[in-house]
């Protein structure tokens, strides 16, 4: 009988849901334990300081998961052979991963970005109570909108999501047991000690020359166009796939090489000392495309999966229903929709309020901040599954140029409603890649779930008070110890939408119409000419390529490329690429966090 004659609406997914949990879900075996909870909140609460510092530096932040997974393991087997205690599980430590992640990312972004740049535009910190439950409703935020997108992106689309994989990956390789994973572990642990011998290399602190060095001559180097020693972003372009991989690097030559040149010559972008262009003179008018592009290729995206989104969001209603209607195995493991509305409502509500009382921003206005902020976490999400990098500085400058058309001239409110959209993304897009790593062990998604609902308040606990502590006042921004490049373009940004939008230069304008256009017309090429679609480059590749630098682009595609090549000449090592890919990341990811500790001890 088919669907339309019996009334019943049969969901095309289920049976790929059935066999996730006859094939890869583990069971209800112990998760959410004390110790996983306790340690995850400890790793999660360190990382978080570890991230406000180099946030504050650089405007950049790491990844917890992976670092945390391994500090874990290394720390519970010593345990474990001291007290003779059983060792953490896979599991476990999965669900630490989960929790150290919502904690020691998630709650840092809005400081280093959005309050920064308040501090430098106000001249004074909020009052701590409230800062502190800014940073949770904004979290927390992120953490339900993520719920309905999961089932999307991740048990649906199945994007790849490369550091949940290589978190996955790590486990997997630290808890094998069999000759398979023993070869992948040795795989893995090997290319994590060259990810940790090349981050000692490029930070010359093995007495050796740094090797980061430009091509193409001078030319190149005046318009940034360089290689770099990451072999993170190798790891990262060799699990994101060949299409995204050659696409950034297509965005990359087209920004850096022909657009930016053009751009100089008729004076749009001005160079600085030395007749150089650095990479934020660059990207502050090409970030506007970028941006426009990967926003608009993700709401397109999003209009063409209606049917599947409908019916994840049709599973909501059934909260108001009187009579209940049997779940599937998979939804009674699942994070149920009640979650998510009562979620959405609180943190809703909380955001409005303080939005009202302290910003004086009305309710509708605060309204829709939050829908847009669940529009903008599609897009976050989706360039963090495609690419690994969440373009939340990108985000936030669209979404500033939104409120300054919403709510013309007016600074703080420019600045905290943009907030909302572009730190609720990025911790969705964050959440994400640690429940990508859940799904590939097998792990109870609701447990998972609660892990990173309980990190949120973790995090918040620890980085609000140290915020005040090391930021005493805007005289601290800006400086050599921190120059809090992300605050200063948020600041800048919002200086200058506060003369109204026409301030901008007439290119950004057309920038952000043509980044609209390209954005549409990707995923309509991608649907409806299928047989040309693996000639035509990724939106969120090239959208990505316009936010970062160039260096960045270039070793994503050589990841990629290698990959590529090696399935040419080896087919059989095609199930090494990911053990080595996540090394790389592995490895790298510990080096640089224990390289920051170093630096900041030793001044």
């Amino acid at each position: 009988m088919d669907e339309q004659k019996t009334g019943i609406v049969v969901d095309p997914h289920a049976a790929e849901e059935q066999k996730w949990l006859e094939t890869v879900y583990q069971g209800d075996k112990p998760q959410l334990t004390i110790r996983a909870v306790i340690t995850g909140i400890l790793l999660g609460g360190f990382m978080s300081l570890t991230n406000l510092y180099i946030g504050l530096k650089t405007g950049w932040g790491f990844g917890v998961a992976i670092t945390a997974v391994i500090l874990s393991f290394a720390i519970w087997n010593v345990i474990s052979k001291v007290f003779r205690t059983p060792n953490m599980t896979l599991l476990e430590n999965n669900i630490m991963q989960s929790l150290a992640s919502a904690s020691g990312y998630t709650t840092g972004g809005t400081l280093v970005s959005a309050i920064a740049a308040y501090l430098i535009v106000t001249g004074t910190h909020l009052n701590i109570w409230v800062l502190g439950l800014w940073i949770m409703l904004i979290a927390l935020l992120g953490t339900f909108m993520a719920i309905p997108l999961k089932r999307q992106m991740i048990n649906v689309e199945k994007l790849p999501f490369p550091s949940g994989t290589a978190s996955a990956e790590t486990l997997k390789s630290l808890y094998s047991s069999g000759a398979e994973g023993v070869r992948n572990a040795k795989v893995l642990f090997a290319a994590g000690g060259l990810g940790i011998f090349n981050k000692m290399l490029s930070e010359d602190l093995i007495g050796l020359v740094k090797y980061e060095y430009f091509i193409f001559g001078q030319w190149a180097q005046r318009f940034t166009i360089s290689m770099e020693s990451s072999l993170l972003l190798v790891g990262g372009g060799a699990l994101m796939g060949w299409r995204t991989a050659w696409s950034i690097l297509f965005g990359a030559i087209l920004n850096y090489a022909i657009l930016a040149p053009w751009l100089a010559g008729m004076n749009i972008i001005v160079p600085g000392e030395g007749d150089m262009f650095t990479y934020r003179i660059i990207v502050s008018w090409s970030l506007w495309f970028g941006a426009s592009v990967m926003v608009m290729a993700g709401l397109t995206a999003f209009a063409f999966q209606w049917k599947v989104i409908a019916r994840t969001f049709a599973g909501l209603t059934d909260v108001f229903k009187k009579q209940k209607r049997e779940l599937s195995e998979y939804e009674k493991i699942d994070v149920p929709g009640s979650w998510f509305l009562a979620g959405m409502a609180v943190t809703s509500a909380g955001i409005c309020l303080i939005m009202y009382f302290v910003f004086e921003v009305g309710v509708i206005m605060s309204l829709v901040a939050i829908i847009l902020s669940f529009l903008l976490a599609m897009v976050a999400c989706r360039a963090t599954g495609e690419t690994d990098t969440t373009p939340v500085g990108a985000m936030g400058k669209l979404t500033q140029l939104v409120y300054g058309v919403l709510v013309p001239k007016r600074m703080v409110p420019n600045l905290m409603a943009a907030s909302i959209t572009a730190d609720a993304a990025g911790a969705s897009a964050d959440l994400l890649t640690g429940l990508k790593c859940g799904y590939l062990l097998g792990a109870n998604p609701r447990k998972q779930f609660l892990a990173q609902f309980i990190g949120v308040f973790a995090g918040t606990f620890v980085v609000v008070p140290v915020f005040y502590i090391i930021v005493p006042g805007p005289e601290a921004l800006g400086t050599q110890m921190f120059p809090a490049p992300s605050a200063q373009i948020w600041a800048s940004v919002a200086k200058l939408l506060s003369e109204g939008v026409s301030s901008l230069h007439i290119s950004i304008r057309w920038a952000i119409l043509a980044g609209a256009v390209v954005g549409v017309l990707i995923p309509l090429t991608e649907k409806y000419l299928p047989k040309i679609a693996r000639f035509v480059p990724s939106a969120m590749g090239i959208g990505l390529a316009f936010t970062i630098p160039f260096s960045s682009c270039f070793a994503m595609f050589l990841g990629a490329l290698i990959v590529l090549v090696l399935s040419w000449k080896k087919k059989d090592w095609e199930e090494q690429i990911v053990p080595a890919a996540s090394g790389l990341i592995a490895g790298e990811s510990l080096a640089g966090v224990f390289l920051l500790i170093y630096s900041t001890f030793t001044g």
